[in-house]
This record gives C-alpha cells, sequence and structure tokens, in this order.
C-alpha cells in the first residue's frame, strides 16, 4: 500500500505544502501572473500612489475622524446637560469613559487573530458599522449603568480602528511613504476636535422643549452617519492589492515589486504562534507600547477633560465647546508638520521628541499657574495637544519594522492596545476631591510627557545598535548573502519576521 493510499503525504510533499502556506498570497499573485516586464516598468510610480491614495486614504482618514469624535462626543455631552440628566455623581463620568479604554484593550486580543483570518478593510467596515449603531443607540441611555454598558460596546468594536489603519496602509506603501500617509488619516483626529466643538455648539440650541435633548440628538444624528460610513468602507477597501479593483493587472505587479522592499509581507492566513512568543520578547516592542502609554496618558485628558477643564476657569458650555476647538488646531498643525518634515529629515524618534516637549510646556503652565490666568491655561490645554502628531509615527515604526503577517498583526494590535491604556490611567488621574483644578492629573501630563521623549532617544540608540550589530555580521559573512532576484523575493514574501530575516534593516 502507497503513502498516497494510507493519505500520507510524502515528506518532499508536506514540505512543499508547509512552504506554499506560509507564503504570502503576494507572491503567488506574482507568480501566477506573467505580466510584460516592460509594461510593468513603464508604470509611472508617483501616478500610481496617487491613484491609490484617492481610493483609500480618504475613507481611512474618514475612519479615524468618526473614531474619535465619537468617542469623545461624552465629552461635549457633559458639558451639554448629560452629567445632570443621567444623575451622575462623583468619579460616574470618569469611570464611563474609562470603561470604554478597558473594552477597547480587552478586544485588542481577539482582533490579533481575526486580522489574520479577515481582511483588515472588510473587519474595519463590519465594526464601523457596529460602532455607529452603538454610538446612535447611547441616545437611549436611562443612568450610570446604561452608560457604562454603551461605552463598553462601543469600546468593543472600535478596538479594531488602529491596527487595521496599519495594516491596510502597510499594504500599498513602501516604509518611507508610509509615514506622511499614517499622519494623513490620523488627521481625523484633530478635524474631530474642531468639527467636535462646532456639532457641540449646534446642538446646544436644541428648543430646550424638545422631546429629546440635544445632546441625545447628537448621539443619534453621528450614530446613523456612522454606520453609513462603515458601510461604504466594508464595499469599496479592498481586502488586498491583488484585489483591488481600481488597479489593472500590470499596476497591481508594479505595485506588489515596489513595496516588497518592505519585506513585511501582505496577507497570509497561516497563524504562527512563534510569531507571537518573539514579539513578547522582542525589545522593540515593548519601548514602542510604553511610548504609546506614557503619549496616551495625556491624550485621555485631552479627549475626556478639556472641555471640562476649560468650563472650570468660569465660561459657559457653549463657551467650553468652542474654546475647545483651537486644541484641534494645534493638532492639525503637529500632525501635518511631522508628515511632511518625516519624508525630509527621516528621524522618527527625533519628530517624537520634538513633540513631545510642547506637551511638557502645556503640562506645566496646566499645572502651576493660577486659575486666574486663562489665557496661560487655555494656551496650556492647546499645547498639551501636539502629543498626538508622534501616535502616527509610532504606529507607523510598528508596522514598518515589525515583520511577519502574524507578529505585524499582534504588534499593531498590541501597541493599538496601549494607547487605552494611557487612556485609562488619563481619566483616572481627575478625581472628584481634586476639583476644580485637578492638579495632579496636569503634573501627569508633564512627567508622562516628559518619559515618552526619554524613550524615544533609548528607542533611537536601540535600533542604530541593532543595525549596527547586522551590518557587522554580513560583513563578517558575505557568503551568506545572496543578492539574487529570487532569494530577494523569498525574503520579501517568505513570512520571515524581522529578527529571522538577516538582511531586514529596522529604520528609526
Amino acid at each position: 500500500m502507497s503513502m498516497a493510499d494510507t493519505g500520507l503525504k510524502e515528506p518532499g510533499v508536506a514540505a512543499e505544502q508547509l512552504a506554499m502556506e506560509k507564503q504570502d498570497e503576494a507572491l503567488q499573485y506574482l507568480e501566477g501572473h506573467n505580466v510584460d516586464s516592460a509594461a510593468v516598468d513603464a508604470v509611472d510610480l508617483k501616478k500610481l500612489r496617487t491613484k491609490v491614495d484617492w481610493n483609500i486614504v480618504p475613507l481611512m482618514f474618514m475612519c479615524y475622524w468618526l473614531q474619535f469624535i465619537d468617542k469623545v462626543i461624552i465629552n461635549y455631552a457633559a458639558v451639554m446637560g448629560m452629567t445632570k440628566e443621567l444623575k451622575l455623581v462623583g468619579n460616574d463620568f470618569t469611570n464611563a469613559s474609562t470603561s470604554f479604554f478597558i473594552a477597547y484593550l480587552v478586544f485588542e486580543a481577539p482582533n490579533t487573530l481575526l486580522l489574520q483570518k479577515v481582511p483588515a478593510g472588510k473587519w474595519l467596515g463590519f465594526n464601523v458599522f457596529l460602532w455607529g449603531v452603538v454610538v446612535a443607540g447611547t441616545a437611549g441611555v436611562k443612568n450610570y449603568a446604561t452608560l457604562v454598558v454603551a461605552r463598553v460596546f462601543l469600546g468593543i468594536f472600535e478596538a479594531t480602528i488602529g491596527p487595521s489603519l496599519m495594516i491596510i496602509c502597510s499594504q500599498y506603501y513602501t516604509k518611507s511613504e508610509q509615514a506622511p500617509r499614517f499622519s494623513f488619516w490620523y488627521l481625523g483626529l484633530g478635524v474631530a476636535q474642531i468639527t467636535g466643538g462646532l456639532i457641540s455648539f449646534g446642538f446646544q440650541h436644541v428648543d430646550a422643549n424638545a422631546p429629546l435633548s440635544g445632546w441625545r440628538i447628537m448621539f443619534i444624528v453621528l450614530g446613523i452617519f456612522t454606520a453609513l460610513v462603515g458601510v461604504v468602507v466594508y464595499f469599496f477597501i479592498p481586502d488586498t492589492p491583488m484585489k483591488a479593483r481600481f488597479l489593472s493587472e500590470v499596476e497591481k505587479v508594479a505595485l506588489l515589486r515596489h513595496i516588497s522592499v518592505n519585506k513585511t509581507g501582505i496577507w497570509n492566513e497561516k497563524f504562527e504562534m512563534k510569531h507571537i512568543f518573539e514579539s513578547v520578547l522582542d525589545v522593540q516592542v515593548w519601548l514602542l507600547t510604553l511610548m504609546v502609554v506614557l503619549q496616551s496618558v495625556s491624550s485621555g485628558v485631552v479627549t475626556t477633560y478639556s472641555s471640562t477643564l476649560i468650563r472650570n476657569m468660569g465660561f459657559t458650555g457653549e463657551q467650553s465647546a468652542l474654546l475647545n476647538m483651537p486644541g484641534g488646531v494645534v493638532s492639525i498643525f503637529f500632525t501635518i508638520l511631522v508628515g511632511v518634515g518625516i519624508r525630509k529629515l527621516d528621524h522618527r524618534w527625533a519628530w517624537v521628541f520634538m513633540c513631545s516637549i510642547p506637551g511638557i510646556i502645556g503640562g506645566g503652565l496646566m499645572s502651576f499657574l493660577p486659575n486666574s490666568n486663562k489665557a496661560g491655561l487655555l494656551i496650556g490645554v492647546y499645547l498639551v495637544n501636539a502629543i498626538v502628531a508622534p501616535l502616527p509615527v509610532i504606529y507607523h515604526w510598528t508596522a514598518a519594522n515589525c515583520a511577519g503577517y502574524t507578529k505585524r498583526s499582534f504588534c499593531s494590535a498590541l501597541v493599538a492596545g496601549s494607547f487605552s491604556i494611557g487612556n485609562i490611567i488619563g481619566p483616572q488621574t481627575f478625581q472628584a476631591r481634586d476639583a476644580p483644578q485637578y492638579r495632579p492629573a496636569k503634573i501627569a501630563v508633564l512627567a508622562t510627557q516628559a518619559g515618552a521623549a526619554v524613550l524615544a532617544v533609548v528607542l533611537y540608540a536601540y535600533y542604530v545598535w541593532e543595525n549596527k550589530r547586522r551590518d557587522a555580521r554580513a560583513a563578517a559573512e558575505p557568503e551568506a548573502i545572496d543578492s539574487s532576484s529570487e532569494t530577494f523575493n523569498s525574503e520579501a514574501w517568505s513570512g520571515l519576521t524581522d529578527k529571522e530575516n538577516c538582511s531586514f534593516r529596522y529604520v528609526y
């Protein structure tokens, strides 16, 4: 009886099948499409990038704008009467805000597995639709308990936003091209701060005798709009570049060849448990994670309490909504500055360090100026918004320096989840006993920004050391380096992690 008759595979066949399973689908696509090389070489990469930009980046921007505005409208609702109407007392508002980030953090773990099995665009669109439903449903909350339930479900569905966008962006652009695109869709945060203030201001003019409060109508309108955007994202962001309907076959091959220099892969459904173990033991992953935690403590302060801080200076609810808007302008300015500047000065660590300085100054102004100095305190609140600009840089670092599809999915989820840790800590620094100054919370902003700046320098030193170590090894063993196109393709699409691929070099 042969091995085939028994259902067993010959060793060679089994090994070949295992190798195929580990192969990225991009390599299978390239091998299965014999497109004329001259036609591929003739593709204008600049026009191709522009084509990709117009088809996916605006949708990514819309998703990030909505995730922030849908998350932050509780900040505006608090000054629109929600706290009084729901009879929130003590730390109820803080705890309700924190519940969102706890759910956000917990559900990053299943996102790692699901993003390995479901295309990022499909999973993102599905979740955007569901969180839109939750936002609309928040209009029906009656008390503290129901508000917490609504915030928990919102956190569950928004948990995918960071890792999904990181994966989608890394599928279409080289490492140097990714940074400005990350910054562009991240502009949604600053735009949301501005439009959120305008939206809140508008809904605060709802007739007091209307059947529903202004803040409840605000939730319904934004929720319906978000759900509609989710449907659009589901159908219009391609599963992979290989399935992009807006690209011709020649353009797909040209794009895949262009981004093969990343050596991080496009798509592979095979889950590699060893990638998880490698990630857990990887120094860079924990430095990136800790840096995001520190950066996002201040983000948690801005997201949840900026309107409250401004109102406590003696302004009305309507004035607080409008005075919160310049923080969005600061956020947009620094995000654009970093997104454009990183193409000129390709030192991500320096941009993170630089943007931490306004955060430190802002934290200092808020902490130590008297409440009578309204102008100085407002400047402090606004300057803290500069700290959002380094976050897309750190997200890009993660996508660019963590190779292997399982490792990249896991690390993207881990780093995105660490954002929620900071946002859990941030609001919890606001305790009722510290009102109205909340000085401990303001000092926390100052300290965490200083810590993030130091970590940026440490991570830079680690990447320089690791690249030099790899260069030295390559120089000592030149016979081990094969520069043939076959070897390059094998490394680019084999699913190797950054640790396994000796030719991989980290960007910093």
